[in-house]
C-alpha cells in the first residue's frame, strides 16, 4: 500500500470534497426552487441534531486511523485488521443505537428544541442513515490509516451522487403532499449515499485483505480498550463543534421570536443562515476536513517514531495550508457574496448579507479544527476539547444577548460563532506552542497568504465588474472572475513561495 504525502493526501480528499460540494450545490439549487427558504428551514432544523449524533461516532474512524498508522509503521498487518474489525463492531452498535433513538424520540426532540412541527418528516428520514454512515466511515478510517486517501475520496463522490439523485427524486415525488413531505424525502438521500459509499469501500477493502493474505484474526481486548480510550476525547471534540450548530437550532428560532419575527419568518431566516450561507461557508471547510483526515495518521506516525523534524514540519505545513485555504475563501465570499449567491441560487439571493458576515468566521473555524486534531494526535486529548466547550459557552452568551435585538437579529448568531471559534483557536495555538514547543513564522504562515489573497480579490472584483458591465450577465461574470481568481492565487502562492512543494509533494512508499 503506497502512502501519500500531507499535501497530496489533502489535495485528493480536498478535490473530492469540493467536487462533492459542487454536486451538493446542484442538489440545493432545484431543492430550493422546489421547497423555498421555508422548506429548507424544515430540512435544516433536523440536520444539526443528526450531525451531533454522527460527530459522536467520528472519533472512532480518526482513532482507528491513528492506531492503524502506528501498526502499519511497524509492519503489523494482523494488528491493522484487528483494529478494523473491532472498530466496525463498535460503530455498528453506535449506528443502530443512534437510528433507534432518532426514530423513538423524534417528537420529544421537536418539542424540547421547539422546532416547527413540519421538521418531523426530515428528522424521521435522517434516522435511516446513521448505521450506513457508520459502516462507511469505518472503512474510510481504515484507508486513511494506511495513508491512502483515494478510496475515501471516491466514496465521497459516490455518496454525494446517490444523495443528490435519490434526494431530488423523492423531493419531487412527495412535493404534491406538501413542502414538509418534500423536505423529508430529500433527507432520505443521506441513507442512499451511505449505502453506495460503504459498498464501494468494502469492495476495495476485500482486495487489500486478499493481498495481505490474512484469513482470520482474533478479538483483542487491548485494542478495543485503546480504541475507546482514543475515540472518546476525539468524539467529544467533534461534538463540541457540532453542538455550536445545535445551539443555533435552539437559540436562533426562539430569539428571533423575541426580536419580533413570526414563526414563519424565523424559519425563513434560519433557512438563509443554514441552507444558504452555511452551505457556501462549508465549501472551504471541506478542505479543512480533508486536511484533518490526512494529518492524524501522518503526524501520529512521526510522533510515534519520535521524528521531531518531520513532526514540526508537518504541523507547520498543516497550519500554513489552513490559512492558504481560509484567507482567499473569506475575501471571496465577503466581497462577492451577492454574485456568488445569485450564481448558485439563481433568483433567490435573499440572505447574501448573512453569507457576507458568516465568511468572517472561516479562518477561525478552520484553524480551530486543524489545531484540535494536531493536539489530539500528539500530546493532548482533553484540553482542546475543553477549549471548544469554552467557545460553546461564549457562543450561547453572545447569541442570547444579540439575537433578540431587532436591529441585530440573525447576525447575533454569526457574531456568536465568530467569538466562539476565535477564542478556541487562540487557546489551541497557545497550547500548541507550550506542549510541542512549536514556533510559528507569522510572515510565512499568515502575511504571505494574506498578500496573495488581497491581490487576488482586488483582481477578481475588478474583472467581475468589467465583465458584468459588458455582458450584464451575473453568472458569466462571476464564473470567469472566480476561475481567473483561482489561477492568479495559485500563481501568487508559487511566486511568493508560500508552500514548499518539493518537501511536500509526491508519494512515499511503504518500507
Amino acid at each position: 500500500m503506497k502512502k501519500q504525502s500531507l499535501l497530496r493526501g489533502t489535495f485528493i480528499l480536498g478535490f473530492a470534497g469540493i467536487f462533492s460540494r459542487a454536486l451538493g450545490m446542484f442538489f440545493r439549487i432545484p431543492l430550493t426552487i422546489l421547497i423555498g427558504d421555508e422548506g429548507i428551514g424544515y430540512y435544516q432544523m433536523a440536520y444539526p441534531l443528526y450531525m451531533l449524533f454522527i460527530a459522536g461516532a467520528s472519533g472512532v474512524p480518526l482513532a482507528m486511523s491513528k492506531m492503524i498508522s502506528e501498526k502499519n509503521a511497524k509492519g503489523d498487518d494482523v494488528g491493522v485488521i484487528q483494529i478494523l474489525k473491532q472498530a466496525l463492531l463498535l460503530m455498528l452498535i453506535f449506528g443502530v443505537t443512534i437510528s433507534l433513538i432518532m426514530f423513538a424520540f423524534s417528537n420529544v426532540f421537536i418539542k424540547f428544541f421547539r422546532w416547527h412541527k413540519n421538521s418531523y418528516y426530515s428528522l424521521i428520514a435522517l434516522a435511516t442513515a446513521p448505521v450506513f454512515i457508520a459502516v462507511m466511515n469505518v472503512f474510510r478510517g481504515f484507508f486513511q490509516g494506511l495513508q491512502n486517501m483515494t478510496p475515501t475520496a471516491v466514496s465521497q463522490i459516490l455518496e454525494q451522487i446517490a444523495r443528490v439523485v435519490v434526494g431530488i427524486g423523492l423531493a419531487i415525488m412527495f412535493l404534491p403532499k406538501g413542502i414538509q413531505y418534500a423536505a423529508g424525502g430529500a433527507t432520505l438521500g443521506a441513507a442512499a449515499g451511505g449505502i453506495l459509499g460503504a459498498l464501494y469501500l468494502i469492495s476495495k477493502y476485500k482486495k487489500i485483505r486478499f493481498k495481505m493474505g490474512i484469513s482470520d484474526v482474533k478479538y483483542n481486548h487491548d485494542i478495543m480498550e485503546d480504541l475507546i480510550r482514543l475515540a472518546v476525547p476525539i468524539s467529544i471534540g467533534a461534538c463540541a463543534g457540532t453542538i455550536m450548530n445545535v445551539i443555533d437550532t435552539i437559540i436562533v428560532p426562539q430569539n428571533l421570536l423575541k426580536a419580533g419575527y413570526t414563526a414563519r419568518e424565523s424559519a425563513i431566516l434560519y433557512g438563509q443562515l443554514t441552507g444558504k450561507a452555511a452551505v457556501l461557508v462549508n465549501v472551504p471547510l471541506t478542505l479543512s476536513a480533508a486536511l484533518c483526515a490526512v494529518i492524524v495518521p501522518i503526524i501520529s506516525e512521526a510522533y510515534l517514531l519520535n521524528d521531531k523534524h518531520k513532526l514540526n514540519r508537518n504541523i507547520l505545513s498543516s497550519i500554513k495550508i489552513s490559512l492558504v485555504v481560509a484567507l482567499p475563501s473569506l475575501l471571496g465570499l465577503y466581497f462577492l457574496a451577492w454574485p456568488i449567491l445569485n450564481l448558485i441560487f439563481s433568483g433567490q439571493v435573499s440572505g447574501h448579507e448573512i453569507l457576507k458576515y458568516s465568511s468572517l468566521s472561516i479562518p477561525f473555524i478552520i484553524l480551530a479544527q486543524t489545531t484540535t486534531v494536531i493536539l489530539q494526535a500528539t500530546t493532548s486529548k482533553k484540553l482542546p476539547v475543553i477549549n471548544l466547550f469554552i467557545g460553546c459557552i461564549v457562543k450561547v452568551i453572545v447569541s442570547n444577548i444579540l439575537i433578540p435585538m431587532p436591529n441585530v437579529n440573525i447576525y447575533g448568531a454569526i457574531a456568536g460563532t465568530f467569538c466562539a471559534y476565535g477564542i478556541a483557536t487562540m487557546l489551541n495555538i497557545r497550547l500548541l506552542k507550550k506542549s510541542l514547543n512549536i514556533r510559528m513564522n507569522l510572515y510565512e504562515s499568515l502575511i504571505k497568504p494574506a498578500y496573495a489573497s488581497m491581490i487576488m480579490i482586488v483582481t477578481v472584483v475588478f474583472i467581475y465588474v468589467k465583465i458584468y458591465n459588458y455582458t450584464l450577465n451575473n453568472s458569466i461574470s462571476c464564473l470567469i472572475a472566480v476561475l481567473i481568481g483561482i489561477i492568479i492565487y495559485m500563481i501568487l502562492v508559487l511566486a511568493f513561495k508560500v508552500m514548499n512543494f518539493k518537501e511536500l509533494v509526491g508519494k512515499r512508499g511503504r518500507k
